[in-house]
């Protein structure tokens, strides 16, 4: 039986506090492009881009930011396929003092102006989170707030834009959510899932969970799925098993082994391409990612 192709999605620097944790994430345009371009050297054949603040290291939206960083992918002449974040602006911390008015964290902003780079630029993949969930540690206050008509918005101009969403999911009522997205044609099929495992207070990093959110998808979508921190390889291995595809990188982990810091996306992306090949399939290129996700 012939191997099955895989797609790697690399998930570059992401948009956490990690940028004191460990020296290889990169924050600057020119290095966040950088670092994508070497994974997709390493096998990646999506990479999943936010940006930062060039001074603080924070998420960011600054628009010149995003097209700095696409247009070092495309002006490189790789042919990776670019998967932009639209995760930035959900944020909600309700104010100590008086609930209505957002408290320090909060990045909530209308919807038109989290997917702005996405319909400027279009890429040919964007996330879109179906998700409203408590979000951080157990002394965080923070809500990722993603109500069903901001999500209409998003969807709808993604779609006029030619971009592909990978719907990221956090727990099961998000697969719900996404599936009747797709009923009312918001969001075309086939779909692209990613399931995100393991982060405080989703759906966990445990193959049960992930076996009955696989259960709940469409018949005919694509899936991806990672897991948080050290649950990033067995994720994986999960996903290899039942049938998906596999996200790694800095956002999600920044260890390559126990207490060993990774050095680049490139390390954990050629951990990746040793996990599938040592599991008897292949990686797929990023044209084979496209004809899989029918892109």
């Amino acid at each position: 039986m012939a191997s099955r192709k895989i797609i790697i999605t690399c998930a570059v620097t992401g948009s956490a506090d990690t940028v004191n944790k460990n020296p290889a994430v990169p924050v600057t345009p020119d290095a966040i492009a950088g670092s994508a371009l070497e994974a997709v050297k390493a096998g990646a054949a999506i990479v999943h881009i936010h940006v930062r603040d060039t001074v603080s290291g924070q998420a960011s939206m600054e628009l010149e930011h995003y097209r700095r960083v696409v247009g070092l992918i495309r002006d490189s002449g790789s042919n990776a396929v670019i998967n932009l974040t639209t995760g930035v602006g959900a944020r909600f911390k309700p104010g100590d003092y008086d609930p209505l008015k957002p408290g320090l964290g909060t990045n909530f902003v209308a919807p038109e102006l989290r997917i702005r780079h996405v319909v400027e630029l279009q890429p040919e993949i964007c996330s879109l989170d179906i998700a409203t969930m408590n979000s951080g540690g157990v002394r965080d206050d923070t809500v990722m707030l993603n109500t069903p008509s901001h999500l209409r918005i998003m969807a709808e101009a993604i779609r006029e834009a030619g971009v592909k969403p990978e719907l990221e999911l956090f727990d099961v009522g998000h697969v719900m959510l996404a599936n009747d997205m797709i009923a009312h044609g918001h969001i075309l099929s086939p779909a692209f899932f990613q399931l995100c495992l393991g982060i405080e207070w989703g759906v966990p990093a445990t193959p049960a969970a992930m076996q009955y959110m696989i259960s709940l998808l469409p018949k005919d979508a694509t899936w991806s799925a990672f897991g948080i921190g050290r649950e990033e390889f067995r994720v994986a291995a999960h996903c290899l098993l039942l049938g998906g595809h596999v996200r790694v990188g800095l956002e999600d982990n920044l260890y390559l082994s126990r207490g060993v810091l990774a050095s680049s996306n490139a390390v954990l992306v050629e951990k990746a391409v040793h996990l599938i090949e040592t599991l008897g399939e292949s990686v797929a290129t990023p044209d084979e990612a496209r004809k899989i996700l029918a892109l």
